[in-house]
């Protein structure tokens, strides 16, 4: 017999309420992906790509003109200057936070993540031997700065953040920024691991990047997904960027883990990249967000400001006193929708009575939910 190396994880909550959506023929606004059709271009870029010959490994950090691409959106975006040698690309965002994680995190060492947060941080900690350190986020979602500065110790090696926010959709304002320089600068030992997978999924408030922050970008590694900004999540695309000292660490990890990533998906993005208009997501999204927002107006549920990624958190309080998982399970079985309770982002598992609604659907799916759902 063998003993687990996580021991206490077992089926994701994304998992099971799909896997309920899908008995009970619900409307899945549970699991964080598109439902609509990706850009016709990409498609086209795709096609292209896959009759070339680039077929075979690709470089192990990426193809160069990819980065090329990657390093000029980030100086158009950010107004940072980098190298292409700076950029590691990666089977999708999940793939660069494992890598980081594993390539400077020691057993007996401490890794700091907010809750509520994404799933794929814990694992990689402990499978480093490490400990994660579960600091709650104040209520509207904004770090508790204090709380993290307490917590630091001489093992800390490492602290995640996650800008626009993965349930809750907030995003940091500049205060937030200085907070977090104030921390890095009083700890020089201190890694910053700055997940920004929705980076160009902001709305009212214009998205600030580790990229614009010199004075703790050295020590940061950002990660970005080209699967949540051009909805192509089964493409498992993404990216990382960091200084050499930090990249040379990474990419030991990153050869025997996978290395190298997908030649003709590749091949298709750095021609995608030349051509697309990547700003435009945001009003693209927006329309979405917004179309939701009203629609939900006349139901019972309260809805929490929503500021970037393609989540929108709702207080079902009104409704309910029931657990927030109970909650989602009925809301499932009993009125055809599936979401996510929040309680499952949180060690604690703190139970405020919201769950999470992924409105990267089409109309006509939003539609039919909304109608669900104000019926309720």
């Amino acid at each position: 017999m063998f003993a687990s190396k996580l021991p206490q994880v077992g089926t994701t909550i994304f998992t099971k309420m799909s896997a309920l959506a899908q008995q009970y023929d619900a409307i899945n606004l549970a699991q964080g992906f598109p439902n609509f059709d990706i850009d016709p271009l990409l498609q086209n870029c795709l096609v292209d790509a896959a009759l070339t010959t680039s077929h075979q490994y690709a470089p192990m950090q990426g193809l160069l003109d990819l980065r090329l691409q990657i390093a000029s959106l980030i100086a158009k975006q950010y107004n940072r200057s980098i190298d292409p040698d700076e950029v590691l690309i990666t089977a999708g965002a999940t793939q660069g936070i494992f890598t980081s994680i594993q390539a400077f995190v020691h057993s007996g060492e401490e890794v700091i993540i907010l809750d509520p947060s994404y799933d794929c941080y814990e694992a990689p900690v402990l499978l480093s031997g490490a400990r994660p350190i579960r600091i709650p986020l104040a209520e509207d979602f904004r770090p508790n700065w204090k709380k993290i500065r307490e917590s630091i110790t001489p093992n800390t090696r490492m602290l995640i953040t996650n800008n626009p926010h993965n349930p809750s959709g907030t995003i940091w304002d500049n205060s937030d920024f200085e907070q977090l320089e104030s921390v890095m600068l009083d700890f020089p030992n201190l890694l910053l691991l700055s997940d920004e997978v929705y980076e160009y999924i902001a709305f009212e408030n214009t998205h600030q990047s580790i990229h614009q922050r010199e004075l703790i970008r050295e020590r940061s590694i950002i990660i970005s997904s080209f699967g949540k900004t051009f909805h192509i999540t089964g493409w498992k695309m993404g990216y990382l960027v960091c200084a050499p000292q930090l990249m040379k660490e990474i990419q030991k990890v990153h050869q025997f883990l996978v290395f190298s990533v997908n030649s003709v998906a590749q091949k298709a993005l750095t021609s995608y990249l030349d051509q697309v208009e990547i700003r435009d997501l945001a009003n693209f999204y927006r329309q979405k967000r917004d179309f939701f927002r009203e629609g939900m107006r006349e139901s019972r549920f309260t809805l929490l400001p929503a500021q970037g990624s393609y989540f929108q958190v709702a207080s079902y309080s009104a409704i309910s006193d029931e657990p927030d998982t109970d909650f989602c399970i009925r809301l499932t079985k009993e009125h055809g929708v599936a979401t996510i309770p929040l309680s499952v982002f949180n060690a604690n598992g703190e139970d405020r009575k919201l769950i999470r609604f992924c409105y990267a659907k089409t109309k006509e799916t939003l539609e039919t939910a909304i109608e669900r759902l104000c019926k309720i």
